[in-house]
């Protein structure tokens, strides 16, 4: 039980923190932006929705646009893996979801773990 929970916990990070690139990053700037444009700019922002429709889209993105996508991909990768330990230590007990742990990671800053904290800074 606490394997999958563990596992719950590391792969709601690396959803939130892939969310966050499409619905932040993507959509103002970068090579992605004209692909955003192009298949969701009438998009309702929040609740995930850009990032589903940006996922939904991304097989028709162009290659500079993929690219990027699998550079933030890496970086959530990064992150998940230096903080799964913060995360355990300093999130017991919150449950999954609606960015929770991180923000329960980020209100804990001082705290982490340098190679966590680094992230954050980043």
């Amino acid at each position: 039980m606490k394997t999958l929970r563990l596992i719950l916990v590391v792969a709601v990070m690396f959803c939130f923190v892939s969310s966050l690139s499409y619905a932040q990053d993507v959509q103002k700037q970068g090579a992605c932006k004209a692909d955003y444009e192009k298949f969701c700019k009438d998009v309702k922002p929040g609740q995930g929705r850009i990032a589903q429709c940006m996922k939904q889209h991304e097989a028709e993105f162009s290659l500079a646009c993929k690219e990027q996508l699998e550079a933030e991909r890496e970086k959530a990768r990064d992150f998940v893996k230096a903080c799964k330990p913060d995360a355990e230590k300093f999130c017991k007990g919150i449950a999954p979801g609606n960015g929770r742990i991180y923000r329960c990671l980020k209100a804990d800053e001082a705290q982490l773990s340098p190679d966590c904290k680094a992230h954050f800074r980043k």
